[in-house]
C-alpha cells in the first residue's frame, strides 16, 4: 500500500488507548462526537432507525464516594437523543471488584435522573459499558457479554421494549486472542475494527502489534470514521500537555497495580505460613492439606482469580469451585 494512515508519528509514540485518560480524550470529547457515536452504535449493535444519532456529553462522574475512587475514574457519560444514559468505563487493570462496582455506578446514574417532584416514569434506560483489559468471566470464552433483567424460569425480559438496565462487558484479552486465532472478520464487523484500534498498543509491555496496524491500515482506507480516529490519535500522541497527563495517569495505574500485587503476595504468604504452622501442630500431612484449604478459602474471600489460587494451592479448578460454593 502506498499511503500510510500515520504519516508523521512512529507507532511506538502512540498512546495506549486502553489507558482511561487517552480513551476519554478520544471518545469523550465534543469535537470527536461522530467517532463516539459510531463506536457506541458498534458496541450496542444499533442499526437502522434504532441507531444513536446524537449524544450530549455530561460533565459528571458516577460513583466516587471514596477519595481513591475519585482519583481512579475517568468515565464517559452521554445522553442520547432518545434520553438514554450511557456510561462507558475503560479498565486497564483488575481491581477484583468489577461486578459490584458496575452495579453501583449503574444505580447511581439511574437514580440521578429522578428530579424532585417528578415521577418514576421519567426514569430513562441506563446502559453501562465496561471495556476491560483482563478476564472478568472465567467460565466463558466470548469477549462481548450483554446483561439485562430476566425472569429466572422463562428467561423473559422484564421490560423488553424499554430496558431500564443494560450492561456490557468487553474483555480485550479474549478479543485479541480470537483475532490472533483468525476467528474474526473485521471487514464485516465494525466493533472488531474499533477493538483492534484499542488493542494495537500495549503500554505495559511497551509493545505495538504490527500485524494489527497492517490490518487497520487496510480497514481505514474503507472506513472514514476509523481513519479520522487515527488522525485524532496521532494528534493526541504528540501534544505536549496531553502526553504529560497521559504519562502521569499511566504511572498512577501501574503503581496501583504494583500495590495490589504486593497485597496479594503478602496475603498469600501469610496464608501459607498460617496453614503450614497449623499443619505442624496437627500432623504434617493432615495439617498441610488443611492449611492449603484454609489458604484457598482466604484467597477466594479476596476474590482472586482462578489461575492465581491454583498456582498458590495446587488445587484443581473443581476443588476450588467446590470451596467457593461452600
Amino acid at each position: 500500500m502506498n499511503r500510510k494512515i500515520l504519516k508523521r508519528l512512529p507507532l511506538h509514540k502512540l498512546m495506549d488507548l486502553k489507558v482511561d485518560y487517552a480513551f476519554k480524550q478520544m471518545f469523550g470529547s465534543e469535537k470527536n462526537k461522530e467517532i463516539t457515536i459510531v463506536f457506541l452504535n458498534a458496541i450496542l449493535q444499533r442499526t437502522g432507525r434504532d441507531t444513536i444519532q446524537e449524544v450530549l456529553f455530561a460533565n459528571q462522574e458516577t460513583g466516587g464516594e471514596y477519595e481513591e475512587d475519585k482519583q481512579s475514574r475517568l468515565d464517559i457519560v452521554v445522553k442520547t437523543q432518545k434520553g438514554e444514559w450511557i456510561n462507558v468505563e475503560m479498565q486497564l487493570s483488575n481491581q477484583e471488584d468489577m461486578l459490584k462496582r458496575t452495579l453501583y455506578y449503574w444505580s447511581r446514574l439511574y437514580a440521578a435522573q429522578l428530579q424532585k417532584g417528578k415521577g418514576y416514569r421519567t426514569l430513562r434506560p441506563t446502559i453501562t459499558i465496561n471495556i476491560c483489559n483482563f478476564t472478568v468471566f472465567e467460565e466463558q470464552n466470548y469477549y462481548h457479554s450483554t446483561y439485562h433483567l430476566y425472569e429466572d424460569t422463562t428467561l423473559k425480559r422484564l421490560q423488553p421494549k424499554d430496558d431500564v438496565l443494560e450492561i456490557h462487558f468487553i474483555e480485550m484479552n479474549k478479543f485479541l486472542s480470537a483475532w490472533h486465532q483468525e476467528q474474526l472478520k473485521p471487514l464485516d464487523d465494525i466493533l472488531a475494527r474499533w477493538l483492534l484500534l484499542l488493542g494495537m498498543v500495549d503500554a505495559r509491555k511497551e509493545h505495538v502489534y504490527q500485524d494489527i496496524y497492517r490490518e487497520l491500515e487496510v480497514l481505514a482506507m474503507k472506513d472514514e470514521t476509523l481513519l479520522e480516529a487515527f488522525n485524532v490519535w496521532e494528534s493526541l500522541s504528540q501534544t505536549p500537555d496531553t502526553i504529560i497527563a497521559y504519562q502521569s495517569r499511566l504511572k498512577a495505574i501501574l503503581d496501583e497495580e504494583a500495590r495490589l500485587d504486593d497485597v496479594r503476595e503478602k496475603s498469600l504468604q501469610e496464608g501459607l505460613e498460617k496453614g503450614l504452622e497449623k499443619g505442624l501442630e496437627q500432623g504434617i500431612e493432615q495439617g498441610i492439606e488443611k492449611g492449603v484449604l484454609k489458604v484457598a478459602k482466604e484467597l477466594i474471600a479476596l476474590n482472586l482469580d482462578m489461575e492465581t489460587i491454583q498456582r498458590a494451592t495446587g488445587l484443581t479448578e473443581q476443588e476450588i469451585e467446590k470451596l467457593r460454593k461452600k
